[in-house]
């Protein structure tokens, strides 16, 4: 048995059937040039257009042996502006994911994720592809500035048993964390962190249909104007997964979400808030398809969530779509996009910076060589939190890129 998407913590594979290797060590260089209409920020209140140049080495590890899979990934990267040069900036990008078998029916898993970067939009395969997530838990990144230097972290760690032909059961748990070194560049934005846990029974009633129900807890957590305002949630929630084949599922859960929030006194009086409590639904569907020149992720959650930089945790409804096509031997084409309507549970602080944002992008890929390949897109961020002046004051973004990759790839144990 597999984990079903909604507990399983893997996003939805983006690649072809026919693209998904194992065992290699692959290692390569990506130059990235790009023309963005909100490089820097606004200057007197008007966005300041700009040329990046980027450059992005990259070394990706992924074995597999009879107990165990690994997957590692880095990727630094070195921004030079045209005009801008005092925006230059040096990011940091790492990943490692590992699932050891304990026995035939036992199973943990460990991943991590580190980001550091002054500029969105130079994240390894950024909206080209973006990651789509079928689970009840995931990190909040909806919330975007473009422009100031941030430091993302997600990690989780968990393990499965499958003590029955037909039946599994697991644990989960999760952190997250969310930091600006300089808050002066994000006025209206705030560091925030969350951890979580999570446990469920997964009944496979079928060839093809998976039951279950899980139970989740969090502790959403943010800082604005030093102070914390804290979110903690229990949630219970049925699921059901239609699988026809490895390559294809269709993912519903829902339930009820008990959230308790105590938020800072309200400054200059010190004004005590009385803790929020409230019952509230959680819903949320997916579907995911893995063909051999086509692949396709949808996904919808109604959920709370941590705010992701705003003053507190959030009423997230949220959409994140990604889609792959094949047009010829050579060349193939993406399209992805999300919306995310963050309402901030209270209003203690001055201001309620609830809103939305929007996300699109759209590309091209042209296979040069075995190892040479070339790229062009275009991507367009709109946001609207009229609270955040940092957002309000650019709230859109529109970029346009050409990179050439270059890529060595060696298989391992062959």
């Amino acid at each position: 048995m597999q984990a079903p998407a909604p507990v399983s913590g893997q996003a939805y594979p983006t690649a072809f059937a026919d693209e998904e290797r194992a065992n290699y060590l692959r290692a390569g260089v990506v130059f990235t040039s790009a023309y963005t209409d909100n490089a820097v920020g606004p200057v007197n209140g008007v966005p300041i257009s700009d040329i990046s140049y980027y450059i992005t080495p990259t070394i990706a590890l992924d074995e597999t042996t009879p107990r165990m899979h690994a997957v590692l990934s880095y990727a630094p990267g070195f921004t030079f502006y045209q005009r801008e040069s005092d925006r230059n900036e040096t990011d940091q990008n790492a990943a490692i994911d590992l699932t050891f078998k304990l026995s035939p029916h036992v199973t943990l898993n460990a991943k991590d994720s580190f980001q550091r970067t002054s500029n969105f939009f130079n994240q390894p395969d950024t909206l080209a592809a973006g990651a789509v997530s079928g689970g009840t838990t995931t990190a909040n990144d909806s919330v975007i500035s473009p422009i100031a230097e941030q430091l993302r972290n997600f990690g989780s760690v968990g393990a499965t048993y499958q003590f029955a032909l037909n039946s599994m059961i697991g644990a989960t748990g999760t952190f997250s964390n969310l930091h600006y070194p300089d808050s002066s560049e994000v006025a209206g934005l705030f560091d925030s962190a969350a951890q979580g846990g999570s446990f469920f029974y997964s009944w496979r009633i079928s060839k093809v249909n998976t039951l279950g129900v899980t139970y989740q807890y969090q502790r959403l957590v943010s800082y604005p104007t030093g102070e914390t305002s804290e979110t903690q949630t229990h949630a219970v929630m049925i699921f059901y997964t239609w699988a026809p084949s490895a390559r294809f599922s269709v993912s519903l859960f829902g339930g009820p979400q008990y959230a308790d929030t105590i938020e800072p006194p309200i400054a200059p009086l010190d004004i005590v808030i009385p803790p929020m409590k409230s019952w509230n639904p959680a819903t949320g569907a997916s579907f995911g398809w893995q063909g051999k020149s086509t692949s396709l992720a949808l996904s919808y959650s109604h959920m709370i969530s941590g705010g992701g930089g705003l003053t507190g945790a959030v009423h997230l409804d949220s959409v994140t779509t990604s889609v792959r096509q094949q047009i010829t031997r050579s060349l193939s084409g993406s399209i992805s996009g999300a919306y995310a309507q963050n309402d901030v549970i209270g209003s203690a602080l001055a201001g309620n910076n609830s809103g939305h944002s929007i996300i699109g992008a759209a590309s091209l890929l042209e296979q040069i060589g075995p190892r040479l390949s070339l790229q062009a897109g275009y991507s367009r961020l709109h946001q609207e939190y009229s609270s955040v002046a940092v957002i309000a004051a650019t709230p859109d973004t529109n970029r346009e890129f050409i990179s050439l990759s270059w890529q060595f790839s060696r298989p391992l144990g062959r």
